[in-house]
């Protein structure tokens, strides 16, 4: 099965989890906001529900086609 990350910026505390698990995926932009490395490896589907459960604001959700996945 094939996940797909949607992250929601409004929702994003900037705890750098994400960027600190994963830096090839993750970054912050100029508002210090997590954004998308573009280009950036694909994660495993286990990694995706790591790092969507480790996010302290719940702004990486995690998406089967457009039904949303709870990871909890």
């Amino acid at each position: 099965m094939t996940y797909r990350i949607e992250l929601h910026r409004d929702v994003c505390i900037s705890s750098g989890k994400c960027v600190a698990e994963s830096p090839e995926v993750f970054r912050f932009d100029d508002d210090e906001i997590v954004a998308l490395v573009p280009g950036g490896p694909r994660l495993t589907d286990e990694q995706i529900f790591d790092i969507a459960r480790d996010c302290p604001s719940g702004a990486i959700r995690v998406f089967d086609g457009d039904e949303e996945i709870d990871v909890y």
